[in-house]
């Protein structure tokens, strides 16, 4: 099997030094969405040097190179066809306000290999600090299809409970047309977003949005919207990814503020809100 589940669960962590400037932190923004309208102040705070502060779910790209379910591919124990592969769930959790510049260590371990019967799911955590100390720790689950069926441990379950009543709020965010080619730039160069060869042969009718770029501009949406913009007060953010966002459509986010929480459904409007986001939670500190 291409999962060596025994070999990938014993494999070293593998620390990786990463820095990052200004100048990526405002092409993350850019490419989740941000600068509209282009001199609205609240944008300013994303894209202009003098005012920047780092939304949270940039550490999904910080320091560039690969994205979570590459990197879990180069993992020992893992061969498997980039095609087969899919971003199941991402979480974070922040340790303190990210800095608009930085050198760090990141350091990523496969924790778990999960048998879902049609498909393996692969469990990278990845731990990033620098010399202050801790900044935060991610999860990303990749489900590889056609691996799954050995007889482990199926894990956690997946499904999340529907939300009741009328959301507090709800938004809709446009998805530009050449979004997937922007955002590409910070990393993530799965031909998948961008080759519609390759997306035909995973199984889609054309190049899909980055699962972490609709993660980003949901999580943009929540700040903006819920917590009067203010990136310092995330502490996590929480989504499993329940379906793919295209190019040029529009996503329709509704939100239920708890205490605390910010619970969070994103679907694609137009196909009659087909789920995009769903189980996603964002925590928060309170005033």
């Amino acid at each position: 099997m291409p999962v060596d589940t025994a070999r990938a669960l014993a494999a070293a962590p593998r620390t990786t030094d990463i820095s990052w400037t200004p100048e990526d932190v405002q092409l993350y923004h850019l490419g989740i969405g941000a600068g509209v309208p282009a001199t609205d102040p609240r944008e300013l705070r994303y894209t202009l040097e003098s005012r920047l502060h780092v939304l949270p779910s940039f550490a999904t790209v910080a320091g560039g190179g690969a994205p979570g379910v590459i990197a879990a591919l180069s993992m020992p124990g893992v061969d498997v066809d980039l095609a087969r592969v899919l971003h199941g769930a991402q979480s974070l959790r922040v340790h303190r306000p990210l800095p608009v510049r930085a050198t760090a260590t990141r350091t990523d371990r496969i924790t778990a290999v999960h048998d879902k019967g049609k498909a393996a799911v692969l469990v990278l955590r990845s731990d990033a600090a620098d010399a202050d100390g801790p900044l935060w720790t991610a999860e990303a689950q990749v489900y590889v299809r056609g691996e799954g069926g050995w007889g482990g441990d199926r894990g956690p379950s997946a499904d999340a409970p529907e939300e009741r009543g009328a959301p507090d709020r709800t938004v809709e965010r446009p998805v530009r047309e050449d979004q997937a080619l922007l955002y590409r730039l910070t990393g993530d160069l799965n031909p998948l977003h961008a080759d519609p060869e390759f997306a035909h042969r995973a199984g889609f009718d054309r190049p899909v949005l980055h699962g972490l770029c609709t993660y980003g501009m949901t999580l943009k949406a929540v700040v903006d919207t819920l917590l009067d913009g203010d990136v310092t007060r995330v502490r996590s953010w929480t989504a499993r990814f329940a379906g793919v966002t295209y190019p040029g459509e529009t996503l329709r986010i509704r939100m239920w503020r708890g205490d605390g929480t910010v619970r969070v459904a994103v679907g694609a409007v137009e196909r009659g809100d087909a789920p995009v986001l769903a189980g996603a939670t964002a925590e928060f500190t309170r005033r």
